[in-house]
């Protein structure tokens, strides 16, 4: 299908945790890459990568559609990853204005195939701890917070163009990525950071769903070689508790893992004061009062059919750790 030495991919979200990861992957497989910047993004994911840079901003369709020019294939990764912000208008815009500016610039300059990054935040899960898949999608009004919800009605509108205007894109749903380069962090990078430090001393009973951020990008390319126009395939990893999770970090830094388990209608207090401070610092809050609602339910998630249809695979969640640790480490995150 592919032809890397003639084929021009765009990468959008390329400075970013998993962007930067699909961006290297596309340039070891020897597409001809291009990724899309910001002029106020840091770009320390991209130093020494040799990709074409081109400045401009998803939500700008004319700027999405000179960086689209000459592009064969897209790789939608960007998106605003954020629980909480000042102005929750702010994600909404980037993740749901930016999505529907970009396709529409990718239809006008006649892309030939795009994998859209979604998430599986889109997905229903439940309190039974059962894994969910892609039978189980979300309306907006299901969802819990401004970034689930701006995700859902994201891939809605992916969905509908799709079937009304003849976009040509599959859509990719990671569980929760983890490893190397996770610069701003992420809400799990810093979940990652703060046990590192000692800084958890509890949890509280909740589980989720690892995947190593390069096994997640690789997963991009499966999509877009062998996904279905339409499809939405979830890239996950290995589902575990919270506890477990805090317990591999702790054995990995030589730290004691915390062995007490919170109720959650405590921690609501805090989260609305952690808020209300955040609100003068502009920084993102560790707990928020959306992050303890989605607690609630152990967000399981199962990979088989982009395993059956895909031939995806993900390495066990232990060298995911790891890897983010090291590069945590490195990085000077955990002085």
């Amino acid at each position: 299908m592919t032809d890397p030495n003639r084929d021009l991919v765009l990468v959008t979200g390329a400075t970013g945790f998993v962007g930067s990861a699909v961006a290297r992957i596309a340039l070891q497989k020897g597409f001809a890459t291009r990724v899309l910047v910001r002029a106020t993004s840091p770009r320390h994911n991209l130093e020494g990568l040799g990709a074409e840079i081109v400045m401009g901003d998803m939500r700008d369709e004319q700027a999405m559609r000179a960086a689209l020019r000459g592009v064969r294939y897209l790789l939608h990764v960007a998106a605003d990853y954020r629980l909480w912000a000042p102005n929750p208008q702010d994600i909404e815009r980037a993740n749901l204005d930016g999505t529907q500016a970009t396709m529409r610039a990718a239809l006008r300059e006649g892309v030939e195939r795009i994998v859209y990054t979604s998430s599986v935040a889109t997905l229903k899960v439940t309190g039974s701890g059962a894994s969910a898949d892609e039978r189980s999608p979300l309306t907006a009004s299901q969802a819990i917070g401004v970034y689930k919800r701006s995700k859902v009605l994201a891939e809605r509108a992916v969905e509908h163009m799709v079937a009304h205007d003849g976009l040509p894109a599959v859509i990719v749903n990671p569980s929760t990525p983890i490893g190397p380069r996770d610069i701003k962090p992420t809400p799990t990078g810093r979940i990652i950071v703060e046990a590192a430090r000692g800084k958890i001393p509890a949890f509280v009973d909740t589980g989720l769903n690892l995947a190593h951020v390069d096994d997640v990008a690789a997963g991009h390319f499966l999509a877009l070689e062998r996904g279905q126009i339409g499809e939405r395939y979830i890239l996950g990893g290995e589902n575990l508790s919270l506890q477990t999770m805090l317990a591999e970090i702790a054995a990995l830094t030589g730290r004691k893992p915390p062995t007490f388990s919170l109720p959650r209608w405590p921690l609501y207090p805090l989260a609305l004061g952690a808020e209300a401070v955040a609100r003068f610092t502009r920084r993102e809050p560790f707990i928020t009062v959306d992050g303890l609602r989605m607690s609630k339910n152990k967000m399981y998630f199962s990979s088989a059919k982009a395993q059956r249809e895909l031939g995806y695979s993900a390495r066990p969640y232990g060298e995911g750790l790891r890897d983010a640790l090291d590069w945590f480490r490195a990085a000077g995150y955990l002085d």
